[in-house]
C-alpha cells in the first residue's frame, strides 16, 4: 500500500479501490506487544547467527514457547534478522557455435582427466585434440599442469605443427588465466571458452576422453608417474596410428590427415575429388573440391607431409617427452 502510493503519487482511497481493499485494513495498528518475543528472537540470533525464522521457531517451541510461526516470521522480519545469503560469482559465457571445419589446425581442443597410481598420487593429463583430423596431438601427465606448463606443451605442438586458429576449451584456471590469454593473444589464437556446466559443446575432447578412460585409465595399473606417462603414451601412438575411427570413416587419425594432405596438395588438388565419410561432419566438404589449407599450415611442409604419406601409410609421430 505504501510502495504504491509513494511510486504512482496516488491517493490512499484509489489504491484501495485498484487492489480491492477497505481503508480500514490499510490502517489497522495491532495491539499486541512483540516486545517479548522481539527480545527473545534477537537473543536466540545472537547466539545463532545463520538460523533462519524457521529454526528459530523449534528453538522457542523447544524452550515451551507456542507461537504461531507466522507471527514468529512477521515479528523476526520486522526486526531486521534476515539472513544474508552469500552467492558466489559465477562467471557468464555467451555461446559460440561450432564452426565447420574445413582443415587440420583450424580448432584445436583442450581439456584435463585426472586418474590415480597405486600409491595413491592423484594423476592430471593433459589432452589436445585437433577437431578436423581427431589426431590426438598431446597426452601430458603430471601430478600438477599449471598454466604456464599447459603454454610450454602447446608451444612444443606450435613448433612442430604451425599456431591454430582456435583454441576451444573450458573455464579452468589453466586455461583462463592471464598468462594463458597473453600466450594466444601474442600468437593471434582466438580462445573458445565454452559456457559453465555444458561440457557437449567441447564434444570432440569429451568424446576421446570417453576412449581414453574406457581403454588406457581403467584398464591400466600405474605403479608410478613415470609407469602412468609411458602407458599413456603408447597408448597415444595407437589411437593415433592403429585405432579406426568410426566418424573418419573408420580410418585411423593419421590415415585421415594423410588422406587429406594429398588430396589438398597442389600438385593433386586438379584431379581429386573431396574425401567422404560415412559418418561425423569432419570430413564434410565443399561440392568443388576441399579448400586450400590455413596460412598456419605451409606449402612446402604439406607437399612433404603427401610425399611422406604417399611412401610410409603409416608415418611415425613423435611422442612426448617425459
Amino acid at each position: 500500500m505504501q510502495r504504491l502510493t509513494a511510486e504512482f503519487a496516488a491517493s490512499e482511497r484509489h489504491v484501495c479501490e485498484l487492489i480491492d481493499i477497505p481503508r480500514s485494513s490499510c490502517r489497522y495498528q495491532s495491539r499486541r506487544d512483540e516486545s517479548v518475543l522481539r527480545q527473545q528472537l534477537v537473543e536466540l540470533a545472537q547466539q545463532k547467527p545463520r538460523f533462519g525464522y524457521r529454526r528459530l521457531h523449534v528453538l522457542l517451541q523447544r524452550q515451551g514457547q507456542h507461537v504461531n510461526h507466522k507471527r514468529v516470521q512477521r515479528v523476526y522480519r520486522a526486526a531486521g534478522l534476515c539472513v544474508r545469503r552469500i552467492r558466489r560469482k559465477r562467471i557468464t559465457r555467451s555461446y559460440t557455435p561450432s564452426p565447420m571445419l574445413s582443415a587440420p589446425n583450424q580448432e584445436w581442443a583442450i581439456d584435463f582427466a585426472s586418474d590415480v597410481t597405486s600409491g595413491g598420487t592423484r594423476l592430471r593429463v593433459l589432452s589436445v585434440v585437433d577437431a578436423f583430423t581427431r589426431e590426438c596431438l598431446a597426452l601430458e601427465t603430471d601430478t600438477s599442469l599449471p598454466s604456464r606448463r599447459v603454454t610450454r606443451v602447446l608451444q612444443e605442438i606450435v613448433g612442430q605443427r604451425g599456431a591454430p586458429r582456435f583454441l576451444r576449451s573450458d573455464n579452468g584456471p589453466e586455461v583462463s588465466s592471464r598468462h594463458y590469454l597473453a600466450w594466444c593473444t601474442e600468437r593471434r589464437i582466438d580462445t573458445i571458452h565454452i559456457q559453465p556446466g555444458k561440457p557437449t559443446q567441447n564434444g570432440h575432447v569429451e568424446s576421446f576422453h570417453g576412449r581414453l578412460r574406457d581403454e588406457c585409465l581403467n584398464a591400466s595399473w600405474f605403479w608410478n608417474l613415470w609407469d602412468a606417462r609411458r602407458k599413456i603414451s603408447n597408448w597415444r601412438i595407437e589411437y593415433n596410428q592403429q585405432r579406426p575411427h568410426s566418424s573418419l570413416g573408420y580410418r585411423t587419425p593419421e590415415e585421415f590427415a594423410c588422406d587429406w594432405a594429398v588430396a589438398a596438395s597442389p600438385s593433386t588438388s586438379s584431379g581429386t575429388t573431396p574425401l567422404e565419410a560415412t559418418q561425423g561432419q569432419a570430413l564434410q566438404a565443399p561440392d568443388g573440391g576441399l579448400e586450400s589449407p590455413p596460412a598456419t599450415w605451409p606449402s612446402n611442409q604439406l607437399e612433404g607431409d603427401s610425399a611422406n604419406c604417399a611412401r610410409d601409410p603409416k608415418p611415425k609421430i613423435r611422442t612426448n617427452r617425459d
